[in-house]
């Protein structure tokens, strides 16, 4: 009996093992996913936007209508992506149930409709109306920028006489430093913004005046970066202020130096180096119309910087020293002849000449500088007078007088001579031809300073000259000398321009 009953309990384990391992696994459930993609505001359909899944699944497209389906997809949560270039990126969540379909909308925002326009640019300086603005003026506007976008400015300058334009692009900052503006003119400016995104906006249209230096009558150096840069300026004696109405007329990037303006011809000669010469240019007052005056034979001698040349003939023509020789050449550049020759050992140095006669006073001097002489010579009948020479040091700085009959020149008294060619006590002198003597004229220079490059007044009633320190690096001043009532502190010297050299004054 009870073999029997365990044989029962067996089989009835079979049974229940037996029906157990035959019912079937539960396959995975999927539903359905649908959705329209349409542009944010107005409902039009995007076509061919980019549809994907996190998780990932598969990734379709959206149709003409913007419509798409995901046919099969897991049952589950979802983040769904949409992407359509010059949209922004869009996300919906959906749930996935077994069996169900779900939808979504995507509203999709352009790049362009979601970005803020940039504010119109402000101008700031100069102010709308400005008037006696230098030829270098640093222009200044305000930022535009409304979001994180970057902003690139376009600023259009405009000549109001000429109605040239000059554009500058892509600028990052909100000033812009414009040189060698023509002077006495009115300008027109305006500047747009652009965030590469939206249409540019523009400022409101601004103008400004520049200084007027018709009246200007002294013309000096400044060094700037390295270079020298032509200056016009002006000096009323009632009101002794220095640096009245300056007025750059040659740009930063050039090596200008030595003008000398002939007010017969209203133009400005000068120096300016060429590669690794020197010629002599010409151009207006107002630092146009330049023209390269020398060509094949350039301005040379001792030192660039001490070399000098001059007009003639009302401002027709104009002399000036190569090595040992002396040219004429016509202002437009062309009748180049040489008509003068000293010995092959001595360099002219320096010209000048004056209305009375046409005797021309000459500078010469060794390589080194030294060994100097003055001469007046006659280059018609070939004579010569000595104003000076057989002394030691430098000689320098000279002018011819009106009346013909004085010439002014700088002795270092000092006598040194050194491979830097340093001056140590450089004073101005005059010499009257007629009696053959030469006087000091009083400057009360200071000790320990140089008087350089004097030139006479245009009537002759005073000097123009430059007085720095004999270190040969401080800065150079221009003073004038003045009559004894107008004597100011005791000094026989008024300061008209400050760090400026290689005065002329017409």
């Amino acid at each position: 009996m009870k073999k029997k009953t365990l044989l029962y309990l067996a089989f009835s384990l079979l049974l229940i093992v037996g029906s157990c391992s035959e019912e079937p696994i539960e396959e995975t459930a999927f539903g359905t996913l649908t959705g329209k993609v349409v542009i944010k505001g107005d409902n039009t359909p995007l076509p061919n936007v980019k549809i994907s899944t996190t998780p990932v699944s598969t990734t379709v497209f959206s149709d003409a209508e913007g419509n798409f389906e995901f046919n099969e997809i897991e049952i589950g949560e979802y983040s769904v992506q949409a992407d359509l270039a010059e949209f922004i990126t869009a996300f919906e969540g959906a749930n996935i149930f077994p069996g169900k379909t779900s939808n979504i909308i995507f509203e999709m925002d352009s790049v362009e409709a979601a970005n803020l326009i940039p504010l119109s640019p402000i101008l700031l300086f100069p102010e709308d109306g400005a008037e006696n603005i230098g030829t270098e003026v640093e222009l200044q506007w305000n930022s535009s920028d409304n979001d994180d976008d970057d902003i690139l400015y376009t600023l259009e300058l405009r000549n109001g006489e000429t109605n040239e334009i000059q554009t500058f692009k892509d600028l990052r900052d909100t000033v812009l430093l414009v040189e060698n503006l023509p002077i006495g003119k009115n300008f027109f400016w305006q500047v747009s913004a652009d965030d590469g995104i939206n249409a540019s906006v523009d400022s409101q249209i601004s103008s400004f005046g520049t200084k007027d230096g018709a009246s200007n009558r002294f013309f000096y150096i400044r060094n700037i970066e390295g270079n020298n840069v032509i200056f016009s300026g002006t000096a009323n004696p009632d009101e002794p202020e220095e640096d009245q109405n300056e007025i750059q007329l040659t740009g930063n990037d050039k090596n200008s130096y030595r003008p000398m303006k002939n007010n017969t011809v209203g133009k400005i000669a000068f120096l300016r180096s060429i590669g690794g010469e020197t010629h002599l240019f010409t151009m207006k007052t107002d630092g146009t119309s330049l023209t390269q005056v020398t060509q094949d034979i350039p301005v040379a001698g001792f030192r660039h910087s001490e070399l000098e040349y001059t007009w003639y003939d009302n401002g027709a023509k104009l002399y000036y020293p190569n090595f040992n020789k002396l040219y004429s050449i016509n202002n437009d550049g062309s009748g180049n002849q040489l008509v003068y020759q000293a010995a092959d050992s001595v360099l002219i140095s320096e010209v000048a000449v004056n209305p009375t006669n046409d005797l021309v006073a000459l500078k010469t001097n060794n390589s080194s500088g030294y060994n100097a002489r003055i001469i007046v010579v006659d280059l018609v009948m070939g004579t010569e007078q000595v104003v000076v020479e057989g002394l030691p040091g430098a000689l320098g700085g000279l002018d011819y007088a009106i009346d013909g009959n004085k010439i002014l020149y700088t002795r270092d008294i000092s006598g040194i001579e050194n491979v830097e060619y340093r001056q140590l006590d450089s004073r101005i002198f005059e010499y009257e031809l007629s009696s053959s003597t030469a006087s000091e004229v009083d400057t009360s220079k200071g000790a320990g300073t140089n008087d350089l490059d004097p030139k006479y007044s245009p009537d002759d009633g005073s000097i123009i000259f430059v007085n720095t320190s004999n270190d040969g690096i401080s800065e150079r001043n221009i003073y004038r000398t003045v009559e004894s009532e107008q004597i100011i502190g005791g000094s026989q010297s008024q300061e008209m321009f400050t760090n400026a050299f290689m005065p002329n004054w017409e």
